[in-house]
């Protein structure tokens, strides 16, 4: 039976909706650590919630609001496209998805040159292990241990944490994962492989790099047994780490590169799948082998085409890197502070990671952050991690900010468990 809302206030109702018709372990979890209001409004890099408190956003949506919240040159194109026409009619040509189409040919590496374009991150995985199967002809799909590629039946089948594949099992058949950053285990790369998909970045596993080096064998073995290499940057494109992609310190370019996030403009949700030529044939036998209802709308693409020139007019690639190094040095300052919570901090660009002791400091700090008005949360696969990703459109100002919350929720913690280890003597 669900919970009578007439006596409830107005963010009390909205959290029994969550309880009661969304989701009741996700509402317990957000209460746990102090998220208990209801957001409102957001611009720039803040929240705002219905106590009027505000927030600066250092998750950004898990990476999505690299230009900012209501970035107001990505609003003018969506009020404009919206007030013209929203959706496509699906058999007419259309100009805007045809120019992001175009614009993407352009900013990506090596001969990518044609997209397909979808809603999310999970769905450019799926496609694009659809049509590296189609295009090779095999089955076999090879990914990496720790990785993150969604949530639906093809990405879940290519990720690496069983917590999130065993309950849904038997999952696509053919996949196997390979120790990330192994270059030895790339001999798994065989002639029966269709793709090695691979994130220059691992979000999820708590921001861990790929060497260039381990990119580099796996271009070269890729190219030594007929097999497509997928990037993943749905996380890391588009200057999230300070470099316009993920995968371009190492000078390697795949297949097929996957993006989403940050090609939204915080605003309306797209992904895409950005191949070659070569990987493009099969929709020459049959343009409709994959398609997409609402991929490629014109909304959707008017807003990641003003996505992409707010990115470039503001310069928000070097911003990041910029940027990136201030708040790495405020997160490594607590850190030589707190060294027997924090065991290390680590990223590129605005993409950061720092990993405590264990997990319950992970919550606590969570905790002490939002109570601070700073927004952060875990990396979806190690409980250890929280992570920073911020707009990239953060200021020096919001920067000092966070990394003054970080330390106070630091300090708290550590208050917290000496309060704990005294209770149990």
């Amino acid at each position: 039976m669900s919970t009578s809302q007439e006596t409830l206030s107005f963010d009390e109702s909205v959290v029994a909706g969550y309880e009661n018709y969304l989701n009741p372990g996700l509402a317990s979890v957000m209460k746990f650590v102090g998220l208990d209001s209801v957001e409102m409004e957001a611009y720039g890099c803040t929240v705002v919630d219905s106590r009027g408190n505000k927030f600066l956003d250092c998750l950004g949506g898990y990476g999505t609001m690299s230009v900012g919240y209501s970035h107001p040159h990505v609003v003018a194109a969506v009020q404009d496209q919206v007030a013209k026409q929203a959706f496509s009619c699906r058999i007419l040509f259309n100009e805007h998805t045809a120019k992001l189409a175009q614009k993407l040919a352009e900013i990506t590496p090596g001969d990518l040159q044609f997209s397909f374009f979808c809603n999310s991150g999970t769905e450019a995985a799926e496609g694009a292990i659809k049509i590296a199967r189609k295009a090779t002809g095999r089955t076999k799909l090879i990914s990496t241990n720790g990785s993150f590629h969604g949530k639906s039946m093809g990405g879940l089948s290519v990720s690496g944490r069983e917590k999130y594949k065993t309950p849904f099992g038997p999952l696509v058949p053919d996949c196997l994962q390979i120790p990330y950053n192994d270059i030895e285990s790339l001999s798994f790369i065989d002639e029966q492989t269709a793709a090695f998909i691979v994130e220059p970045v691992q979000g999820e596993n708590g921001i861990i790099e790929a060497t260039d080096e381990f990119l580099q064998a796996a271009r070269a073995r890729c190219d030594e047994t007929g097999a497509l290499l997928i990037f993943d940057e749905i996380q890391t494109g588009l200057g999230r780490t300070g470099k316009m992609w993920g995968a371009e310190r190492a000078g390697v370019t795949p297949d097929l590169l996957l993006l989403a996030k940050a090609l939204s403009g915080a605003c309306i949700p797209i992904g895409a799948i950005v191949g070659t030529p070569k990987t493009w044939e099969i929709f020459a036998e049959n343009p409709l082998i994959h398609s997409s209802t609402f991929g490629g709308n014109p909304l959707a693409c008017r807003a990641a085409l003003a996505a992409i020139e707010v990115i470039e007019n503001e310069n928000l690639v070097e911003k990041s890197a910029v940027q990136g190094e201030k708040l790495l040095n405020a997160l490594l300052a607590a850190k030589n502070e707190f060294p027997d919570l924090v065991k290390e901090v680590r990223g590129r660009g605005l993409m950061l990671g720092v990993e405590f002791a264990h997990d319950d400091i992970a919550g606590l700090v969570i905790a002490g952050m939002a109570a601070r008005g700073v927004l952060a949360a875990y990396t979806l696969n190690n409980a250890t991690v929280i992570r920073f990703e911020p707009p990239l459109v953060i200021s020096d100002a919001e920067i000092e900010l966070a990394g003054t919350a970080f330390r106070d929720a630091l300090q708290q913690a550590q208050e917290l468990l000496e309060d704990i280890d005294m209770d149990e003597e």
